[in-house]
């Protein structure tokens, strides 16, 4: 396919995958269950850090994370105290286990109490073209509490050569428009044209069949060029093709 040819078949792709049906069997149905900003930032950022591995998994673990929160996130988020956290010690999903989302919890309220929330962090931190090293920045705000090593794997970082998918994925959940019914557009702050595609195993594979990338590894690098490719696309709104990808590659097996 030409750049017209393509444009057009990942459009129509897009435009096919992103409506409110996708919700039934994806992650992000979790957030869509708030209607606080700050609840389903924090929903979402959650759900978002244990999305890999069994989408059904993913969804019912991150049900049962609301639930360990009295089905309130912002509320539990920035009133508990360090008792509070022993209830979420049984969570686990893969390798996130209640230690980590104990961690999690104390992180998320010094964000909001001490940086003026997820939002004021990623806009504050945003750079021109990308927001590869606003994620890197945001981790070091993070874990800027005493925690655990092993806690860290949880937040990718960018600069170390990661595609940061699931907190990529995040960031489109909560900028890109809600006009389709699927993403929320909560954050008004940063522009969809900078934002990265949740680089996993599904659009990856559509990307290199499309030579969207030519890396055969899903890492920084590899982002990059899929960026490049998408932007090249639609420079306003490239992740719409995330839906594109995931579609044919998930849905269609392209």
């Amino acid at each position: 396919m030409n750049k017209t040819e393509l444009k057009s078949f990942l459009d129509e792709k897009a435009e096919h995958y992103e409506n409110p049906k996708f919700l039934e069997a994806d992650p992000i149905q979790i957030p869509h269950n708030f209607n606080k900003k700050e609840a389903i930032e924090i929903s979402g950022f959650l759900t978002a850090t244990i999305a890999w591995g069994n989408r059904k998994s993913i969804i019912n673990n991150a049900s049962r994370l609301m639930q360990l929160m009295d089905n309130a996130p912002y509320d539990f988020v920035i009133n508990h105290q360090s008792s509070d956290l022993d209830s979420l010690s049984s969570f686990v999903h893969r390798t996130f286990n209640g230690d980590d989302l104990k961690y999690f919890i104390t992180a998320l309220q010094n964000i909001y109490k001490n940086h003026g929330g997820l939002e004021t962090v990623f806009t504050k931190h945003q750079e021109n073209r990308s927001l590869q090293t606003t994620i890197s920045v945001y981790k070091s705000i993070f874990f800027e509490l005493e925690h655990l090593t092993r806690t860290q794997k949880h937040v990718s970082d960018p600069l170390k050569g990661s595609a940061a998918k699931r907190i990529n994925m995040f960031l489109r959940w909560m900028v890109r428009p809600a006009s389709r019914g699927v993403d929320f557009g909560l954050w008004k702050t940063i522009p969809p044209s900078i934002l990265s595609c949740p680089l996993d195993v599904h659009s990856g594979n559509i990307a290199r069949k499309l030579k969207l990338v030519k890396r055969k590894q899903n890492d920084a690098k590899a982002l990059l060029e899929l960026d490049k490719s998408l932007r090249n696309l639609d420079p306003n709104d490239p992740v719409k093709y995330d839906f594109a990808l995931f579609g044919l590659g998930v849905f269609e097996k392209f």
